[in-house]
């Protein structure tokens, strides 16, 4: 696989991984009970997405992988 080849799919496993986590683990203020003036209820109260952006590149990388390894295979075929 390619450079540009292996960039174009970690940047699209990269974004549907960070949209695949981006509502796990939310609770928002109506939840918590913490409702802060001027903000909507259903706004999360802690939104972790450095963390979510974390779990997304490993999750990306290791698909990465996965198509470096099986794609060339495929195409010799």
């Amino acid at each position: 696989m390619q450079f540009m080849s292996g960039l174009v799919v970690f940047t699209i496993a990269w974004w549907v991984a960070f949209f695949a986590f981006l509502p796990i683990g939310v609770r928002s203020q109506w939840e918590d009970g913490s409702t802060i003036e001027g903000t909507e209820e259903a706004a999360p109260k802690e939104h972790m997405v450095g963390k979510k952006a974390l779990w997304s590149t490993g999750v990306a990388c290791v698909i990465t992988a996965i198509a470096a390894v099986v794609v060339p295979q495929l195409l010799a075929q």
